[in-house]
């Protein structure tokens, strides 16, 4: 084959998204972070853009943050603005799972293509540092005294925090449709409301509160793992006789209609990332479990957290 007919062919297979990864030159990302700064979609989505750029994955990741609705906003302006798009990638997560099962919207997750489950991590409950409780048994007690009382600040409804607090007050003789919750728009927001005062309990990945509870800014009183999370000294809800255990887990999913080549593609290009040592910094530095499921099987693990949760938040009094 002459040159010029193996550079049109090449060309060719390179718009088709057909080429083997080490023969593409490396993409220019688009990334959706379904949420406002400072929360744990965007520490994700921009580790992971920085892990790509290190790998060699991608030559440019751009970032386009749409907070609201657990991620619906940012979720619909995905799908109708990536169609067919191979190099555009979206964060997500149970909260968007949760989100969905709650608000219905018009766009829905399967519109979008699962690519890969990257971590886990359990949230942290926090009072303010000048909180008169001390200890999620004090929270409890107002709880049940006075339910509304009680503001719960934490992530869009839907939100794993929104799930465990409703779990809770069903653990706890409260009717869940009672309580108090504050939703906001991505964890910066959150995390402003509970320093100033204006919640009176915060939940949240531990990721996000971790500087403001080792500065003494937040208490922590409660986390959501099946046992006491390494190197961090805050007592189970388990441990406090309350049987609430729920995990909160992030994923990327890729645009609609692209192809099965392309899919495969993003995927490579995302586990090469993984295995970068920026990531392994970012995993450690957030506390983060490393959750990695990718293909038809995180597609399936999707359609399962769906009917869990569906099935979790029904019996909690949410839907």
């Amino acid at each position: 084959m002459r040159r010029n007919e193996f550079l049109k062919t090449m060309a060719a297979l390179a718009a088709a998204g057909a080429l083997p990864l080490s023969a593409r030159a490396a993409a220019n990302v688009k990334m959706m972070i379904p949420a406002n700064p400072g929360g744990g979609w965007d520490t994700t989505g921009r580790a992971l853009g920085k892990a790509l750029q290190d790998a060699k994955a991608a030559d440019s990741v751009t970032y386009d943050n749409k907070g609201g609705a657990a991620g619906a906003l940012g979720l619909a302006q995905f799908v109708n603005g990536s169609k067919g798009d191979p190099n555009a990638l979206m964060v997500m997560g149970a909260v968007m799972v949760g989100g969905i099962i709650t608000g219905k919207p018009p766009v829905d997750l399967k519109a979008a293509t699962p690519l890969a489950r990257l971590t886990s991590e359990y949230n942290v409950y926090v009072l303010p540092a000048n909180s008169p409780f001390k200890t999620m048994a004090d929270v409890v007690a107002q709880l049940k005294k006075d339910p509304g009382s009680v503001k719960w600040g934490g992530g869009s409804r839907g939100s794993t925090e929104h799930i465990a607090a409703a779990m809770l007050a069903r653990e706890v003789g409260v009717d869940p449709a009672k309580i108090n919750y504050v939703a906001f728009r991505g964890g910066g927001e959150a995390t402003a409301a509970i320093l100033g005062g204006n919640v009176t309990v915060g939940g949240s990945g531990y990721s996000e509160f971790a500087e403001y509870i080792k500065t003494g800014k937040m208490r922590a009183i409660a986390v959501t793992s099946p046992s006491r999370l390494k190197g961090i000294d805050v007592p189970t809800l388990k441990e406090q006789g309350i049987n609430v255990e729920l995990g909160n887990w992030r994923g990327v999913y890729g645009a609609p209609g692209i192809s099965a080549e392309q899919r495969k593609g993003l995927i490579d290009m995302v586990t090469r990332a993984l295995k970068t040592k920026s990531w392994e910094e970012a995993m450690q530095k957030n506390d983060w479990t490393p959750a990695v499921l990718t293909g038809d099987a995180f597609s399936a693990f999707v359609d399962d957290e769906f009917a869990k949760l569906r099935a979790t938040m029904a019996k909690a009094g949410m839907i």
